[in-house]
């Protein structure tokens, strides 16, 4: 028994230490962030952006695009139902996401960019800047040695 609690308590620090880390608390706050983006943008396209679709084409309601298919098999039971509607709902919400992330992406793509950028040129003065305190330290090597030839 007292080994099984020693085993817990490993468990739990380790656990605790995987928990803590930065990567893990990014993920989870990036998990929350996307399931809420994920609620506006299917908010977005059940009740802005297809319902106007929907009157363009003859006041259509996209949820109730439906097929009914009798069901062959048991005679008693209710058709099949596949509702293409919500289906179409879906496509748009994923291409808008999929536009959203691309546009994610490229900024964060461009921001390494400009961050390597000024890392580059950060290092080109640092070279330099190091090439003209060499040169400064040869000249004061020639001026020490003229100097102590002369004394």
């Amino acid at each position: 028994m007292a080994r099984f609690c020693r085993c817990c308590r490993n468990f739990r620090h380790d656990f605790k230490a995987f928990a803590v880390r930065g990567n893990v608390v990014d993920l989870a706050i990036g998990i929350i962030i996307g399931t809420a983006f994920t609620n506006v943008v299917q908010s977005l396209v059940n009740d802005i952006i297809t319902p106007p679709f929907g009157l363009l084409l003859g006041g259509v309601d996209f949820v109730n695009l439906t097929i009914k298919i009798k069901n062959f098999v048991y005679q008693d039971q209710p058709p099949v139902v596949i509702r293409y509607g919500k289906f179409i709902q879906t496509i748009i919400s994923l291409l808008i996401m999929a536009f959203v992330l691309f546009f994610v992406i490229k900024g964060i793509t461009k921001l390494r960019e400009l961050t390597a950028r000024k890392q580059q040129k950060e290092e080109n003065k640092k070279i330099e800047i190091s090439e003209e305190v060499k040169v400064l330290c040869q000249i004061r090597d020639l001026l020490a040695k003229q100097s102590s030839t002369e004394g």
